[in-house]
């Protein structure tokens, strides 16, 4: 599905985007799924009342009917309770809470993050960069109350990485079950239960608060707050990761990125997640039959797999040279920055401006160290349970303390 470049009129096709190949090699929309690739149509869809999600077998969107929503993250719903679920927390994600409350979290997390790396002198770049997604993410869920950070990102961790696994035969089903609820359990009783105890006694502003405060059943606390960790963790890691690499190998857009204003060093970073967003594909299916503004229709049952990156690139909203990272673009094409890596509609991703934040503030940090440098280039990896790229085996170094 992804676009093949095109001749640019400027930079003879100039193609700057590092995950590309794996994506075209590995990119596989569900089973009977229509492929769209346009930004227009993309849009459409994913803004459509009259479109639900669908998940592969298996995920909670899976079903058309969801049993018992109270079990279900609020990121698999969808409608009234979606609207309901979302509206209730969307305050922990809203531009003054950055500002005057996450702002403060990411500087102090990154000063744990820099004292470290100085004492060492090098480190892997994706550990450094789950350690500031995890802190980040553990602040507005309300995992504050664990016996340490790096068990708790740990835990988080083998959960999450259980969730991904693909178990095959009875009994590799079994093995995986049986690995999953011990995990959980862990997780449950080390991080969820003293943050749970917390806030009964002094309620906070968090997602765990809510839930408490709202009498969510043990199930629905465990599958909100691992929805928020891997929403808010995973894909925020290997942002910054591309993010860095990307600056590492282009001086002069290093140097913008650290002379420039704080807008300046956004566009920068959008600019860049336009190219290479972390999330490949998204699955609507339609509720009913539908008929876009451009004449397009999709039948009542019929899935799409919107490909994220296709629209992205799509040079009817990019203009030319839509494979060269140009921060200028979004500007100069009057459309939001990140374009569709955000997704888009009711299920926008609601932590954006908090990925985006958390982001900026890791690399002017960062890249402001002295002899800073990357000493190993990242592994690009693919996982084809959640279709996107992973970056690993970067190592960054810098001058001794």
């Amino acid at each position: 599905m992804t676009a093949v470049a095109q001749g640019c009129p400027v930079h003879q096709g100039r193609d700057d985007r590092k995950s590309a190949k794996i994506a075209e090699a590995n990119l596989a929309p569900q089973h009977g799924a229509r492929p769209v690739g346009t930004f227009g149509l993309s849009r459409d869809l994913l803004r459509s009342p009259k479109v639900r999600q669908a998940g592969p077998a298996g995920s909670p969107t899976d079903d058309a009917e969801i049993k018992n929503p109270g079990e279900v993250s609020f990121f698999f719903l969808d409608g009234e309770e979606h609207r309901k679920r979302r509206a209730a927390v969307a305050g922990l994600f809203a531009p003054k809470t950055i500002v005057t409350r996450h702002q403060a979290v990411m500087t102090s997390t990154m000063d744990d993050i820099v004292a470290k790396l100085c004492a060492t002198g090098s480190a892997p770049l994706d550990e450094l960069s789950w350690h500031m997604a995890v802190v980040v993410a553990a602040d507005i869920i309300g995992l504050t109350d664990s016996d340490s950070t790096e068990n708790l990102a740990n835990r988080v961790k083998a959960v999450l990485d259980s969730s991904l696994s693909k178990s095959r035969g009875p009994l590799g089903k079994v093995v995986f079950m049986i690995q999953m609820l011990t995990r959980v359990g862990r997780f449950w009783k080390k991080d969820m239960v003293p943050a749970i105890a917390a806030r009964r006694v002094e309620p906070k502003d968090d997602v765990i608060s809510y839930m408490v405060k709202e009498n969510y059943s043990k199930k629905g606390m465990i599958m909100e707050a691992l929805s928020y960790g891997g929403a808010g963790m995973m894909t925020t890691r290997e942002f910054i990761v591309m993010c860095a690499w990307h600056l590492f190998e282009k001086p002069d857009l290093r140097e913008r990125f650290l002379t420039g204003e704080e807008a300046d060093q956004f566009a920068i970073l959008e600019e860049i997640l336009r190219l290479e967003p972390v999330a490949s594909l998204i699955h609507r299916r339609a509720a009913e039959d539908i008929e876009t503004k451009d004449g397009a229709s999709v039948k009542k049952g019929e899935v799409v797999a919107v490909s994220i990156r296709d629209a992205n690139t799509d040079e009817a909203i990019t203009g030319p040279c839509p494979f060269e990272l140009d921060p200028d673009r979004a500007k100069r094409m009057k459309v939001v920055g990140p374009y569709m890596s955000f997704s888009d509609g009711p299920h926008r991703c609601p932590g954006a401006q908090v990925a985006l934040h958390e982001t900026r503030i890791f690399l002017d940090t960062l890249f402001r160290l002295p002899g800073i440098r990357m000493e190993r280039e990242p592994e690009i990896l693919w996982s084809p349970q959640i279709q996107g790229y992973e970056l690993r085996g970067c190592v960054v170094a810098c001058d001794p303390a």
